[in-house]
């Protein structure tokens, strides 16, 4: 039997987190949304209290990371999630108010899986968060390492 996929949602901007929670349960998804409103706590749930990632080995996440986070980038979160043995399977949708060409490539030179710009107005972000929750309920996600 396979494990449902948990999403890690690392969003800071509070308004933004109840956004995308609310129209990716709208399009249906009921899976599990870990938030977190930092990279340092986020990283320390991926990583587990060991450091190694071997907490999440076997289970299969989606992580959905904002690239402007307080505490570091999250360039700095996606290098450390795709270098990892136990974590790198793990799709990483980039979304984030960024649509810079370079930071864009770099993003998927690291492995992200998809990278999103978060539309400007509350409808076209609303609605944009919706199809990806239509996204998540299709595509097939493998269990971590």
């Amino acid at each position: 039997m396979t494990m449902p996929v948990t999403i890690i949602m690392v969003e800071d901007d509070e308004g933004h987190a109840r956004l995308i929670e609310k129209n990716i349960r709208r399009a249906g998804v009921t899976n599990e949304i870990v938030p977190f409103a930092d990279g340092t706590s986020a990283l320390a749930h991926l990583l587990g209290p060991d450091g190694s990632g071997r907490e999440n080995a076997g289970r299969p996440l989606l992580i959905l990371l904002d690239l402007n986070l307080p505490d570091m980038t999250g360039v700095d979160i996606l290098k450390v999630v795709k270098e990892n043995e136990h974590l790198r399977r793990a799709p990483v949708v980039i979304l984030t108010t960024t649509d810079d060409q370079r930071e864009i490539q770099r993003c998927y030179d690291l492995g992200c899986n998809v990278y999103i710009t978060k539309p400007v107005n509350y409808e076209g972000f609303a609605n944009a968060i919706r199809q990806l929750g239509l996204f998540f309920s299709v595509i097939q996600v493998p269990e971590a390492a």
